[in-house]
């Protein structure tokens, strides 16, 4: 494992690179015996500081519980980070690229909870009864380490890729529709790139909210009411660029519109 000294160090480099929009050297290529212990114990370093400088925590990501971003990061096993009040925005909103590295985008569902959520051993009827709505969302990835041979560990360090969400304006609770067939087909300037459905989230987009609670249930905490949580994209991730248009039409749930300038 990595010594403290290190992992100060590592969280602070990627807080610099957040500031000024850069990529870093990947940290397993400079410290290959960096476990996943120690790449929660950076982004806990880079999330304390962020708060400290005043920033408002608004809510969990949960990444790669899909075989499409599986397949497409080659990374097998889901992830985690934390999103921030001044990384929210509205459909047709007007997106900065430039506040990001490697931007991309993927199409998932967002749980609102209603009460806290607390493992060891929280299912996904746990997890449904804990959730005020699901909202559909656009994730913008932001990724500050170079991508090429990226591992887990990596990833996570790197506040799981988050960037930014978009939210939409529909909100539905579990009991309302059957979020496992909600559609999702992602457009970038009028032409349709990705498609899929919220299933391909292990098999249901609230399941990883409870996986969610169990893993934070390892570290002496929990989910809190109020609390945003992202679920996993169902489709891969999609690059855009400056002047880019996106649009993905969730079926029931509405559509999602924003610009990148």
């Amino acid at each position: 494992m990595l010594s403290a000294e290190t992992i100060t160090q590592i969280a602070a480099e990627l807080a610099e690179a957040d500031r000024t929009h850069a990529v870093i050297p990947r940290i397993t290529a400079r410290y290959p015996e960096a476990t996943v212990e120690d790449s929660y114990a950076i982004q806990g370093v880079w999330r304390d500081s962020q708060t400290a400088a005043g920033r408002r925590l608004v809510g969990r990501k949960i990444g790669l519980t899909s075989k499409a971003m599986q397949q497409a990061t080659g990374i097998s096993e889901p992830d985690y980070g934390v999103m921030f009040d001044d990384t929210v925005y509205e459909s047709g909103a007007a997106i900065p690229v430039d506040h990001f590295s490697n931007v991309r985008i993927e199409v998932e569902l967002a749980f609102v909870l209603k009460s806290p959520l607390e493992g060891p051993d929280c299912t996904l009827e746990d997890a449904l009864a804990a959730i005020d709505y699901a909202v559909p969302a656009l994730e913008v990835l932001n990724s500050h380490i170079e991508l090429e041979g990226r591992t887990i560990v990596d990833t996570i360090s790197d506040n799981a890729a988050y960037g930014a969400m978009v939210l939409g304006s529909v909100h539905k609770r579990p009991d309302e529709i059957d979020l496992r067939w909600v559609p999702g087909v992602l457009s970038r300037n009028g032409e349709i790139e990705e498609t899929g459905v919220a299933a391909g989230v292990l098999g249901h987009p609230a399941t990883g909210v409870a996986w969610l609670a169990n893993k934070f249930h390892q570290h002496g905490a929990r989910l809190e009411a109020g609390e945003i949580i992202l679920a996993g994209s169902f489709t891969r991730p999609m690059w855009v660029s400056r002047g880019d248009e996106v649009l993905c039409d969730y079926g029931p749930m509405g559509t999602i519109a924003c610009r990148f300038v």
